[in-house]
Order: C-alpha cells, then structure tokens, then sequence
C-alpha cells in the first residue's frame, strides 16, 4: 500500500544557496539536516518531516518566512551564531510563544519559535 500525498499541504521548499558546500555545513551544523546533491548546483534537504532544496539559482528569501520550531530558544541561536548565521531579530514574545529570527550565510532569512 502505497502512502498518500498530503493534498494542499507544503509538500516542498527551495530557497537560494551562494555556495551548496557552506549552506550543507551551516543547516546540518546547526539543524542536523540530511542532504543529497543533484549536481553541483543544486542540494536536496530532508529535516526528517519536511524536504527541500537549495540552489545557486534566485535570489535570498526576503518576503517568506519559514519557521522552525525549538524547544531550546537560546541554545540553538547560539549555534546558529558559531554556525555562521546571523540573530536579525533577538528573542521576542508573541500570543503563544517566543521567537527570533536569523539570517543564513545566503542571506536567507528564518524563524525559530518555542512554545517553551
């Protein structure tokens, strides 16, 4: 028996890479994301519940916001700092939770949220 799509979900995500080998680096440093490479251009992602991809193409994400969740707020924004990233927004609360936001060594901005 074969699984189902999930019908109107987000199935995938691509966001932009300057450099594949440092966006590999930086999101299994501070995600522990798994990777498998379509060229030299191009990096698939899986973070164990949701796939996608990075590549060389486009431009850095600006106007969409993904959002990762953590139950560890101020422990992973310090790994994602060693990691390279960047705190553009330090912890702040909000109706259910906290978060801050982060930019990758792409430029791409994220979100890490807790419900903790």
């Amino acid at each position: 028996m074969s699984k189902e799509k999930p019908e109107k979900q987000i199935d995938y995500v691509e966001l932009h890479a300057a450099d594949i080998g440092s966006t590999k680096t930086f999101y299994n440093a501070v995600f522990g994301w798994k990777f498998e490479d379509y060229g030299p251009d191009y990096t698939s992602f899986f973070d164990g519940r949701l796939a996608g991809g990075f590549t060389t193409g486009g431009s850095p994400a600006r106007d969409l916001l993904l959002v990762i969740y953590s139950s560890s707020l101020e422990s992973l924004q310090e790994t994602i700092k060693k990691a390279g990233g960047k705190i553009v927004k330090e912890i702040f609360s909000f109706p259910g939770g906290r978060r801050f936001h982060f930019t990758d060594p792409n430029g791409n901005e994220l979100a890490v949220w807790s419900d903790v």
